[in-house]
């Protein structure tokens, strides 16, 4: 009972927009506590009134920069903002997390915004889990933008900002980091694209061969893509950022897709969770199981093939 009235506790801080109640609260859902488990169940029916805003792109574009930039214009506008920051460092070396986000730091001492690291420690899947639950928290504590960062454009990154209600690619000319993103296929991702640090003198060649792929697969029915240029690091462009993103909100709500969009987002979270929680169950009745470390054996002694052991593995762990 003292653990449900601690819980209620939390909630209430959390719900009144206390800052300390929310870094708690995202503590535990980090940890995995079952705590934070709770309260995510507790306060759920409070979310769903803040913009999710992903942001994504190759490592060194000037994202946090970028996110710092737009958070003050968004201040401006007396929003409450939180930066859910998705790193894969380590959660205690502040160079590593946050060496970079020198904008960030100046709204370290605001009220109205909340800033969080989180470190993958190479648990990608759990990581995709619990970042969500924190976007989710954030949303509860009132926020009107929960804006979420990560690292690169790999499949994990792209997994988690893929539940944002609005995408921001940041690409930075001259780099070949940029140019293989276009290649991989992560322009059929963003809602906006910012060529940040624009001065230069490839951001012309850059803004071409983005639009030349955008024309490729647009939607002429559907939001026109806008190609911005920033240089974030002197706030050049970000009003700009911050009007797109009201424009394409504006957009989906009056298409009808935001709540699409959100359904998708949701379905396609419930049945990650499942397949996380399966998984480890899984790793752990095998690590048990004597019988089932001879039938990895078998595969390994190539006298069992591997789809034919998954299959065995399924049907006695999870079938059965």
């Amino acid at each position: 009972m003292a653990d449900v009235a601690k819980s209620a506790s939390l909630a209430e801080r959390l719900l009144a927009g206390e800052k300390r109640a929310l870094a708690r609260a995202i503590t535990l859902i980090e940890s995995d506590d079952p705590a934070g488990w709770e309260l995510v169940r507790e306060l759920y029916p409070r979310t769903g009134k803040a913009r999710i805003i992903g942001f994504t792109g190759p490592p060194g574009v000037g994202k946090s920069t970028l996110i710092g930039a737009l958070t003050g214009e968004l201040r401006k506008a007396e929003r409450e903002v939180a930066v859910l920051s998705i790193d894969p460092s380590s959660p205690f070396t502040r160079g590593a997390l946050l060496g970079d986000r020198i904008r960030l730091t100046d709204h370290f001492l605001d009220p109205g915004v909340f800033i969080r690291s989180m470190a993958s420690r190479g648990a990608l899947g759990g990581l995709s889990e619990a970042a969500l639950q924190v976007a989710l928290i954030m949303d509860a504590a009132g926020k009107d933008d929960v804006l979420i960062e990560t690292v690169g454009v790999g499949q994990a990154e792209i997994d988690i900002v893929d539940h944002a209600d609005t995408i921001v690619l940041a690409l930075m000319p001259g780099s070949g980091d940029s140019i293989q993103a276009l290649k991989a296929g992560v322009m059929e991702i963003p809602d906006v694209i910012v060529v940040n640090k624009a001065d230069h003198p490839m951001t012309d060649t850059m803004v071409r061969e983005v639009r030349g792929v955008l024309a490729l697969s647009q939607d002429p029915e559907g939001w026109k893509v806008p190609i911005l240029r920033t240089e974030a690091a002197r706030g050049e462009g970000v009003e700009e950022l911050a009007a797109q993103i009201d424009a394409h909100r504006k957009f989906i709500e009056q298409a009808g897709t935001l709540a699409e969009r959100r359904a998708r987002n949701l379905r396609s979270e419930v049945l990650g969770i499942a397949t996380s929680r399966m998984r480890r169950r899984l790793e752990q009745a095998v690590s048990e199981d004597p019988a089932t470390a001879e039938l990895l054996d078998r595969v390994v002694r190539r006298e069992l093939d591997p789809a034919t052991a998954a299959g065995e593995l399924l049907e006695k762990h999870v079938d059965g």
